[in-house]
């Protein structure tokens, strides 16, 4: 996911920079997905693999019946699928559909409950990334092995960007998902486990902008000596 063309949309990398296919969300499977309990259950699904109804309901402190109604919705509006060939009637398996979701069509920006839709996904997103990292920071050290801390990184870098340049960095990351991550999608290798990789890439909002005009000025030229 790649933010923000403004604090509430998510846009798509152009289709030759994507590492995966990207899915632009239209105004009626925003509305689908705008609900709290539905975004947590996408991220568990994509995290974690396939779950029941019951599954999610134990992990989210949910009732089975919660999870059933908003998994319904979910695939209603083809953000998960029922896993073939596992399961019952009674106990059926989800997966999430896969594939990338990006919240960049113009029209949510045009729109304020759109924006409001796009704010509440966002949001949850962003509180189920913290809630892993955090998780990490205060566990990691004691149920981890050392081979797993080791390879662990949490970095912040902090720099001016022009848009452009901006949009070079993230360009360059989709480059390098696309290289290094995209072989590893889809896979379960023996001794793997569940990794997050965030990459966030934004104009921090308070921040100031440099004028246009304040470039130094070039030195003056000299006449060549004769």
């Amino acid at each position: 996911m790649t933010e923000h063309a403004n604090p509430t949309v998510v846009p798509a990398p152009p289709p030759d920079q994507r590492s995966v296919d990207v899915r632009v969300v239209d105004l009626d499977s925003l509305k689908g997905l705008a609900h709290p309990l539905r975004v947590q259950i996408l991220d568990v699904l994509s995290t974690y693999g396939n779950f029941t109804a019951s599954g999610l309901a134990h992990r989210l402190g949910e009732s089975s019946g919660a999870t059933s109604y908003h998994l319904r919705q979910l695939e209603r509006h083809g953000f998960v699928r029922e896993v073939e060939g596992k399961g019952t009637g009674r106990e059926r398996w989800w997966e999430r559909v896969p594939g990338g979701i990006s919240l960049s069509d113009r029209n949510i920006a045009d729109s304020p409950a759109a924006r409001a839709s796009s704010s509440l996904v966002l949001r949850q997103w962003e509180r189920n990334r913290s809630q892993q990292l955090s998780e990490f920071v205060e566990h990691g050290w004691d149920e981890l092995a050392d081979s797993w801390t080791d390879v662990s990184e949490l970095s912040t870098i902090n720099v001016r960007l022009t848009a452009d340049q901006l949009a070079e960095v993230s360009a360059a990351f989709a480059r390098f998902a696309a290289e290094h991550i995209d072989k590893f999608r889809g896979r379960n290798s023996p001794g793997s486990r569940p990794v997050q990789i965030h990459f966030n890439a934004f104009p921090v909002i308070d921040g100031d902008v440099t004028p246009v005009d304040s470039r130094p000025a070039e030195p003056p030229k000299t006449a060549p000596e004769s």
